[in-house]
């Protein structure tokens, strides 16, 4: 069996990806490895980001910056350590999730990627490409695709 050293998981801040988050963190304290935990963004500013708040409402989060992307990673590491996860680290990257994953493991030589299985089932993950179909057929790495939802 394959000992993993390095964890990366995504996080969006959804409860979907904090159900990512522990169960990444749960595999990491059993294999005594180090977490990383990534939160991806692009950053939106003018009339573009109060069309986006007006229209996304309580999901407007995801689109604001980096700030968010600080407190969704703050919760993602306290969650994270409440699973037994010792060895925990995050980081922010702005870019698009599938390429800030990708990007990110490798930067990180991470052994096993965590996505949630959010977006994998439906219409529009079937028509346009969901995260983690995209993440699992693009990482090079192993990939564990968690139930969440």
């Amino acid at each position: 069996m394959v000992a993993y050293r390095t964890v990366m998981v995504g996080t969006d801040g959804s409860e979907s990806s904090f159900a990512a988050v522990e169960g990444a963190a749960r595999l990491a304290a059993v294999c005594e490895a180090e977490l990383v935990i990534a939160c991806a963004y692009v950053p939106m500013r003018g009339p573009e980001l109060s069309r986006a708040t007006d229209q996304l409402g309580a999901e407007a989060f995801q689109v604001v910056g980096s700030a968010p992307a600080e407190d969704t990673l703050r919760i993602a590491r306290d969650r994270a350590r409440a699973q037994g996860a010792a060895h925990v680290r995050s980081v922010a990257v702005e870019d698009e999730p599938v390429t800030a994953l990708v990007r990110t493991a490798r930067e990180c030589s991470a052994d096993l990627l965590v996505v949630g299985n959010r977006g994998l089932r439906s219409l529009a993950g079937r028509i346009l490409g969901s995260v983690p179909a995209d993440v699992a057929r693009k990482a090079g790495l192993d990939v564990l695709i968690v139930h969440t939802t």
